[in-house]
């Protein structure tokens, strides 16, 4: 797919066109190259800041998702090409626990298909709730599956909720629990637009369910369907006043930056970034695909996002404004120092991030830990 080369990233307002982007600046303590680009909001930021990144595994193939069992001294954490799952400890070790039945990736096409996110049930105890949750593109769909995870290994294998077309592109995959214990899905559009707009779909929304994959107690339309109007949503986080954040991939000119509220129709096909249309739900932020975009997942620390990006090789850094609707100056990390960046998660009780790289072509992909002071 094409890609325009312009202003790396831009603060948007409503009905407004993109504000360019400012000087570039070195950050202090951080290894790499850095930019800090977009329009600066009035108000108090949050603070954090990446200050140091260490190597935690040098040997996985395309990690694409990450989740944290309780407590933080281990996650779970997915290869999209191979199917497998490891459990990777605080200090680095390596326990191969599983693979996920019937993943299916295309090593010729972009946005592969595969095995994707991972959400470890937030009451899991490995005895009486083993509960793991997985996306997975199979032959016939993208699907989300239930195992059980006992500490050691994996076992069954449930559908909970199957039908969600798939496609060598725009699958989607991100699934996490949100603070109201429901399991929140982020799927694409499968290169079928229209999908997007037909609330009927499962395609191009971000998903809220049970456990059992039913539609979750109210969701807006009372189906499964909690937002709509996506093309390529791939990262899911709630900042500390429980707001749901969303990165998505465009087409060509924008990719994007929203806040997710219930029932809300963001856009795609109509809109690619900001636009006048009436219902539409404008980002908060945008980037030009090809000078730091693409923007794969996403993660709150002290109330700041963390985006990494595929095209881009960068962690962007955006604090939330006091209003807690809008965000501030984007700061990038470790610009084209590691190349593409997917998978993160934040560790939960301290402020840390793992961070996994991307389709190193004949070098295996690192987990990285950033930490944030």
């Amino acid at each position: 797919m094409s890609r325009l080369a312009h202003s790396a990233v831009h603060r948007v307002r409503p009905y407004t066109a993109a504000l360019t982007a400012v000087a570039a600046v070195t950050a202090v303590g951080v290894s790499g190259p850095s930019a800090t680009a977009g329009q600066p909001h009035a108000g108090p930021r949050a603070s954090g800041k990446p200050s140091g990144i260490s190597k935690l595994a040098d040997d996985l193939t395309t990690p694409w998702g990450i989740s944290f069992l309780p407590g933080r001294n281990a996650a779970l954490v997915t290869e999209r090409n191979t199917g497998v799952v490891w459990k990777v400890a605080s200090d680095g070790a390596e326990k191969k626990v599983g693979t996920v039945p019937n993943s299916v990736w295309e090593q010729e096409t972009q946005d592969k298909g595969g095995l994707l996110g991972v959400a470890v049930s937030p009451t899991w105890n490995g005895t009486s709730d083993q509960d793991v949750f997985f996306m997975e593109t199979t032959v016939s769909d993208n699907r989300v599956v239930k195992m059980r995870f006992d500490g050691t290994r994996l076992s069954g294998y449930t559908p909970i909720l199957t039908g969600i077309v798939r496609d060598t592109q725009l699958n989607g995959g991100k699934i996490a629990f949100g603070p109201d214990g429901y399991l929140y899905v982020a799927t694409g559009d499968a290169r079928k637009r229209n999908l997007a707009q037909d609330k009927k779909s499962l395609n191009g929304k971000i998903l809220r369910i049970t456990k059992t994959g039913a539609a979750a107690p109210g969701n807006p339309f009372g189906t499964r369907v909690y937002s709509y109007g996506h093309r390529n949503p791939q990262g899911l986080a709630w900042d500390r006043a429980g707001r749901l954040w969303s990165t998505e991939v465009g087409e060509d000119t924008w990719d994007e930056l929203n806040l997710i509220k219930p029932g809300k129709n963001y856009g795609w096909p109509t809109c690619e970034g900001s636009c006048a249309r009436a219902g539409m739900t404008n980002p908060k932020m945008v980037w030009r695909p090809d000078e730091g975009g693409v923007p794969a997942q996403i993660a709150v620390v002290d109330n700041v996002l963390y985006v990494t990006t595929l095209s881009g090789h960068r962690l962007w850094r955006l604090p939330i404004d006091a209003t807690g609707e809008d965000v501030g100056h984007a700061t990038a990390y470790y610009n084209g120092t590691y190349g593409r960046l997917r998978a993160l998660a934040k560790v939960p009780g301290a402020d840390q991030l793992w961070m996994g790289t991307s389709d190193r072509g004949t070098k295996k992909d690192l987990l990285l830990k950033v930490t944030i002071k």
